[in-house]
């Protein structure tokens, strides 16, 4: 390992002495909403029933960790859905959501260096499913919003591991898959920007804040506030990360 640079322009460095290389790491895990895109879908598919302003607020609170149960939050915005056509979620994918500037290049920095990648969200497996696929990425766990007639009910899918991925479902999808593939949490990073992001950031060995919120900002160790998620690379070894062009 060599040693940290100094601070640049909106990259910092907290508890972070030393460059490690890429390949050091075989698992990223990645929040969805405001990390590796672009929206809040939540609040986009609230548009549609005229509601954006109260679920935004909510979601914002959230976010921000001023709502103790995360849960419940959720709950209350996805009520706030019901009656929003499906056909929504196909206007807010297909027009509203873009991947955030430098997601693909760092994205493929990791896949080239062998790491594994795990898409775990408190969003919706509508718009989580395609991300994977668009990204090409390895694993992937969302909530399941509740169609009938081709309308959200306003409520969420019940799944085999339980109901809602709040922060500590993403700590605990994290720490099961590090110790499915055998490795250590310190060989695992993760990247988010919310509050229900700590608790998995908390658990790794790298937690990178991507224009995130001020309480993330502080406690990550590595906080992005200007350009692309590809400025992720200069928290590593130049020697060893791998450089792509920037993303169209």
């Amino acid at each position: 390992m060599t040693a940290a640079p100094a601070p640049l322009p909106g990259l910092t460095f907290n508890r972070w002495p030393s460059l490690p290389r890429l390949e050091d790491f075989k698992l990223a895990a990645f929040d969805m909403d405001s990390t590796l895109i672009n929206i809040e879908c939540v609040d986009e598919i609230a548009a549609a029933a005229g509601r954006k302003g109260e679920v935004a607020a909510i979601t914002e609170a959230a976010m921000r960790g001023e709502i103790a149960d995360y849960k419940e939050s959720l709950r209350q915005r996805v009520r706030l859905l019901a009656g929003v056509p499906e056909a929504a979620l196909v206007e807010v994918f297909e027009h509203r959501l873009q991947l955030n500037l430098g997601v693909e290049t760092f994205m493929a920095a990791l896949q080239a260096a062998g790491v594994r990648t795990l898409l775990v969200s408190g969003g919706f497996t509508f718009f989580s499913d395609r991300i994977r696929q668009r990204l090409k990425m390895d694993f992937s766990r969302a909530n399941v919003l509740e169609v009938r007639h081709g309308l959200l009910t306003g409520r969420m899918v019940d799944q085999p591991w339980g109901d809602i991925v709040d922060g500590l479902e993403k700590r605990r999808t994290v720490l099961d898959l590090c110790d499915l593939m055998g490795i250590s949490p310190a060989q695992a990073m993760a990247v988010g920007d919310g509050a229900n992001d700590l608790p998995m950031m908390d658990a790794v060995g790298l937690s990178i804040a991507f224009h995130a919120k001020p309480a993330v900002r502080t406690l990550a160790r590595v906080s992005i506030t200007e350009g692309g998620m590809d400025r992720a690379l200069e928290a590593f070894s130049p020697s060893t990360a791998p450089r792509f062009s920037p993303d169209a």
